[in-house]
C-alpha cells in the first residue's frame, strides 16, 4: 500500500503499541515505536485472548502464529473454597467456537508479544527504537514534536500515542492526567512444569479456586510445558523500595485448609513474582494530537481476564481513524467517544468479579447456587456482548466524518 505521507509515534512496545503500530503500517502510515527497555519484553506470564480479540489479531493476519503458540481450553472449572470437584465447568473450546466463530485461547504474554513483534518487523514502515529511557512531546498546529533519542529519525510527527501502560509517562506528563490507583491487591504469578501438577487440576481446562478473600486462576501453557498460576490476594500497603520482597504469598490460614490451593502455594515455593495491581481512571485520553490507549488510558482490574483485549480492540478501532482522518485531534475525540463506555462497562465488570469471586461465608451459599443452577453455559448469556463484539462496529462510528 502507498504511503499516507504521516508519521505515528508511539510510545511503549507492549501488546497495545504493537497491535497499533501493525494495524497502522497496514494502512500505509509510517510508524516510530519508542520503547524504554532493550528488547521487547516478555515480562509477566499467561495472558487470554477471549473472541473479541482474537478477531483483531487474525485480521491483522496472525491467525496461524497465534494458533501455533497458544492454546484452546476446554472449559473453567470452578471450585468454591475447600471443595474437592468443580461446582460447575463452565463451556469453552468446540462451544466457543461454534457460538463466536472463534476460539478462546490463552497463551504466554512473551509469546503474544513475540509473534506482534515479528510481524511489525516484516513492514519497512514501522521502526521501534528500544533503550528510549525518557521523551517528551509537544502538540501543535501541525502534529507533534517529539525530542529523544530517535536514531536519527525526525521528530515530527502526524501524532503521538502512548501505550506505555499503567504508570504511562504520556497520561501523567503530556496529558497532565493522573497517576495509577493502587488497588490494595497483588497478583502473585508463578509457572509450574506440567508434569509436576498431577491430578490437582485439569490440564486441558481452566481451573477459577475461589477462596475467602483471594482466589487463585490456573491453566495450561502446553506448548511451554508449563501451568501458568495467578493468585489474587490483598495487600493493602505496598512498598515497592523495600530491600527485601516476599517469595510467596501471604494468605489466612483458611488456605492451609483448602488442599489444592495450598498443595499448588507449596509446588510453586519461593518462585512467586509479586505484581501489585493498580488502575487508571480518566476520562481525558487525549489533548490536541496526544492520545492514549491500553493501559495507559484504562488500566483495570484482571478479574475479567481483558486487559489485553481491551487493548487489542483500542488498537483495532483507533488505527483507522488515525490513519484517515484529516486531523489527529478529531481522530482522538471520535476514538474516545466510541471506546469509552464500552471499557468502562468492563472495567466495572471486572470489579464486581472480584467482590463475587472473594465472597465470605454465608454469602458464598448464594453465589455457590447462583453457578450451579446457571450451568455449562450461562457465561456466554452474560457474556455474548463482551465476547461477540466487532471492533469494525465502533470502527464506523468513528470514522464517520473523521
Amino acid at each position: 500500500m502507498p504511503g499516507t505521507g504521516r508519521t505515528v509515534f508511539i510510545a511503549g512496545a507492549g501488546i497495545a503499541g504493537l497491535t497499533l503500530a501493525l494495524a497502522l503500517a497496514k494502512l500505509g502510515v509510517d510508524v516510530v515505536v519508542l520503547e524504554r527497555n532493550s528488547d521487547v519484553s516478555g515480562f509477566g506470564a499467561g495472558l487470554q485472548i477471549s473472541p473479541n480479540a482474537r478477531r483483531v489479531l487474525d485480521r491483522l493476519g496472525l491467525a496461524d502464529a497465534i494458533g501455533e503458540a497458544s492454546f484452546e481450553p476446554t472449559g473453567i472449572d470452578i471450585y468454591p473454597f475447600g471443595r474437592e470437584r468443580p461446582l460447575v465447568t463452565l463451556a469453552l473450546g468446540p462451544v466457543a467456537r461454534a457460538r463466536y466463530g472463534l476460539p478462546y485461547a490463552v497463551m504466554h504474554r512473551a509469546d503474544l508479544a513475540d509473534v506482534l513483534h515479528a510481524a511489525c518487523k516484516r513492514f519497512a514502515n514501522i521502526d521501534i527504537v528500544f533503550g528510549v529511557a525518557d521523551f517528551t512531546v509537544s502538540s501543535h498546529a501541525g502534529g507533534v514534536s517529539v525530542a529523544a533519542d530517535l536514531a536519527g529519525r525526525s521528530g515530527e510527527g502526524f501524532a503521538f500515542v502512548g501505550a506505555d501502560g499503567v504508570h504511562s509517562q504520556t497520561r501523567r506528563q503530556a496529558l497532565g492526567g493522573p497517576p495509577a490507583r493502587y488497588s490494595g491487591r497483588l497478583a502473585w504469578r508463578t509457572l509450574l512444569p506440567l508434569d509436576a501438577v498431577g491430578d490437582l487440576v485439569a490440564l486441558d481446562r481452566t481451573s477459577l479456586l475461589l477462596g475467602p478473600g483471594y482466589h487463585l486462576v490456573a491453566y495450561p501453557l502446553p506448548h511451554r510445558g508449563l501451568l501458568n498460576l495467578a493468585l489474587f490476594a490483598p495487600n493493602p500497603v505496598i512498598d515497592p523500595g523495600a530491600e527485601s520482597q516476599p517469595r510467596r504469598p501471604d494468605l489466612p490460614r483458611s488456605a492451609r485448609s483448602s488442599p489444592r490451593i495450598s498443595a499448588l502455594i507449596d509446588l510453586a515455593g519461593d518462585g512467586w513474582t509479586a505484581w501489585p495491581l493498580y488502575a487508571v481512571e480518566t476520562h481525558h485520553w487525549h489533548r490536541g494530537n496526544v492520545g492514549l490507549i491500553g493501559d495507559a488510558a484504562h488500566a483495570m482490574l484482571p478479574f475479567q481476564a481483558q486487559g489485553a483485549a481491551m487493548a487489542i480492540e483500542d488498537a483495532a478501532v483507533l488505527a483507522p481513524v488515525l490513519g484517515h482522518a484529516q486531523h489527529a485531534h478529531t481522530a482522538f475525540a471520535r476514538y474516545a467517544q466510541a471506546r469509552q463506555t464500552r471499557v468502562l462497562r468492563v472495567a466495572r465488570l471486572s470489579q464486581t468479579n472480584g467482590t463475587i469471586f472473594h465472597m465470605r461465608w454465608p454469602l458464598t451459599i448464594a453465589r455457590d447456587a447462583v453457578m450451579r443452577w446457571g450451568g455449562p453455559e450461562s457465561h456466554f448469556h452474560r457474556l455474548d456482548w463482551l465476547y461477540g463484539y466487532d471492533a469494525t462496529d465502533d470502527l464506523a462510528a468513528g470514522t464517520r466524518d473523521a
